[in-house]
């Protein structure tokens, strides 16, 4: 990348290149990077410097950008748009609360879902909505725990799933057509800094995370949310502990795991779950060992990782895994 990032987002656009945005308090850069000819090329500036912010693609293709942190010491509630036909970024209306660590979820129509995070109040119960037909936020109910690095994942139904947060076992479900939470059965393991896929069984995997009620270790364990029952299930803990890593479905309904703190430090190694059978293999290790990182699908089914810190520092560097081959 031009620069080194951590704490930043990786956005598909509708084209198949992806947007690197955020990763720096001083530096407002950002770029695209082409698959096809394995390039990065810078856009035009964000208005902002910012990290632990969201970007959400909507659906006329721009990038929402949300929040995050502008400095060690402050909560953003500014938010930007990125075109991607200009390859630029303009100012849009801003979040009624300053927030960073939260989540941002695409609903069905088209609106975004923003919840929790933390600012200099503390953690957060809020939640709000973005219209792009008006470009407005508007409030909507909060949620029944505050939480900050949790997950929020888009359902099948079209109600997102949210989980976890600092010393939280719990799950709740907001439904975009009564803008109202209702509780989910419960985690068997309180978690944060993990990660939630849908599989394209409708089900949920979550996986590591710290326990923060437990020395706050990374842990190992995984677990799998079925809608339909509204019930947690174990299945088959990682092969490594490790919180901060990333999760990104494959092509084949496999999930890979890359990077993370382990308990030993930043890790380089990463696994693969499949869902038939429950179970983790490793796989490649990273050329990097790198956490705070980012992961994306590529078009022709491999995956980005790209960024994040490590004991040298913040890093720059980007790889490409291949499921075909396992490297």
């Amino acid at each position: 990348m031009d620069a080194p990032r951590y704490a930043f987002t990786l956005t598909p656009l509708s084209s198949g290149r992806i947007l690197v945005a955020g990763g720096s308090f001083e530096r407002t850069s950002a770029g695209v990077y082409d698959p096809g000819s394995d390039t990065w090329t810078p856009t035009g500036d964000m208005a902002q410097g910012r990290i632990w912010h969201t970007a959400t693609r909507l659906s006329s293709g721009e990038v929402l950008l949300t929040g995050g942190y502008g400095d060690p010491s402050s909560a953003l509630s500014s938010v930007e748009l990125f075109d991607p036909h200009l390859q630029t970024f303009r100012v849009a209306a801003s979040m009624a609360t300053a927030r960073h660590e939260h989540t941002a979820t695409l609903l069905p129509s088209g609106k975004v879902l923003v919840t929790g995070g933390a600012s200099e109040e503390g953690v957060l119960a809020s939640a709000e909505l973005y219209d792009p037909a008006t470009g407005a936020w508007s409030p909507t109910a909060r949620m029944g725990s505050a939480r900050y690095l949790h997950t929020a994942t888009p359902l099948p139904s079209g109600k997102v799933l949210v989980t976890g947060g600092p010393h939280l076992t719990s799950a709740e479900l907001y439904d975009p057509a009564t803008r109202s939470w209702t509780p989910a059965s419960r985690m068997a393991t309180a978690r944060h800094a993990h990660t939630a896929t849908l599989l394209p069984s409708g089900e949920v995997l979550v996986t590591g995370g710290i326990n923060a009620t437990d020395g706050w270790s990374s842990l190992a364990s995984a677990e799998r949310y079925d809608p339909a029952t509204n019930t947690w299930s174990p299945t088959g803990g990682l092969i490594t502990p490790r919180s901060h890593h990333t999760a990104t479905l494959l092509p084949n309904g496999r999930v890979l795991i890359t990077g993370g703190f382990d308990n030993a430090g930043v890790a380089a190694t990463s696994e693969l779950y499949d869902p038939a059978t429950s179970s983790w293999s490793p796989t490649t290790d990273l050329n990097e060992r790198r956490t705070y990182h980012g992961a994306s699908l590529l078009p022709h089914g491999k995956v980005l990782v790209a960024g994040g810190r490590n004991a040298s520092g913040d890093i720059a560097s980007a790889e490409l895994y291949d499921p075909a081959s396992g490297l």
